[in-house]
C-alpha cells in the first residue's frame, strides 16, 4: 500500500500545527489566511484548531482501544494512494510517497474519509465506517469492499469522504523527513 503525505513545499513535510501551542498554531493559521487567502487551508473555520484538538484526542483514544500504543500525542497525517484533491490545499504543493512496508503498521490507524467528519457526529447516513478507526489489516478489507474514495467521490458529490486518512503514531520510519 502506498501512503502519501502532501505539504507546502517551502515548509517541508510533516510540519504540523498540532505540535505547536494554541497561540503559535493560531498565529500560523492567521498568517496563512492573510498571505494565501485563496488556498484551501486558508478557508478553515475560526474554531478549526479547537475542533482539531478534540478530534485528535478521539483518534488517540480510539487507537488505544484497538490495541495501539501511540508514541506521539498527535499523529502525522498521510493518505492511502494519490489524492489529486490535495493539489489545491497548498500554494506550492509537494508530496512524498512511502510504501507501508517501510513503516511499523502497528503504529498506523485509518479512517475511511477525513477523521473530522468521520467522528463529528454530523454525518448520519448509517455507513459502517462512520465513527470508526481501523487497523492496517481492517482498512484493507474496507478498501476492498468500497474502493478508494478518491476514485468514486473525487469532488465530494456522494459524501464527505474523498480519501482514506492515515494517522502515523510514531516518528520511526519518517526520520529522514523530520526536522
Amino acid at each position: 500500500m502506498r501512503l502519501y503525505h502532501y505539504f507546502e513545499k517551502e515548509s517541508g513535510p510533516f510540519r504540523s500545527i498540532s505540535n505547536l501551542s494554541d497561540e503559535e498554531a493560531e498565529a500560523v493559521l492567521e498568517q496563512i489566511r492573510k498571505e494565501k487567502p485563496d488556498i484551501f487551508l486558508a478557508k478553515r473555520p475560526d474554531d478549526y484548531l479547537q475542533k482539531r484538538r478534540k478530534f485528535e484526542g478521539i483518534l488517540r483514544n480510539e487507537f488505544i482501544k484497538i490495541g495501539g500504543k501511540p508514541e506521539r500525542e498527535t499523529p502525522h497525517y498521510m493518505v492511502v494512494e494519490e489524492v489529486p484533491f490535495f493539489e489545491k490545499w497548498y500554494e506550492h504543493t509537494s508530496s512524498i510517497s512511502i510504501d507501508s512496508d517501510e513503516l511499523d503498521t502497528s503504529m498506523l490507524s485509518f479512517t475511511y474519509g477525513d477523521s473530522h467528519p468521520t467522528f463529528s457526529g454530523n454525518v448520519k447516513d448509517g455507513k459502517e465506517y462512520r465513527n470508526r478507526l481501523y487497523s492496517f489489516e481492517e482498512i484493507q478489507k474496507i478498501i476492498d469492499k468500497y474502493g478508494l474514495p478518491q476514485k468514486w467521490n473525487p469532488d465530494f458529490k456522494y459524501g464527505p469522504e474523498c480519501y482514506v486518512e492515515v494517522q502515523v503514531w510514531t516518528d520511526r520510519g519518517l526520520e529522514k523527513w523530520l526536522r
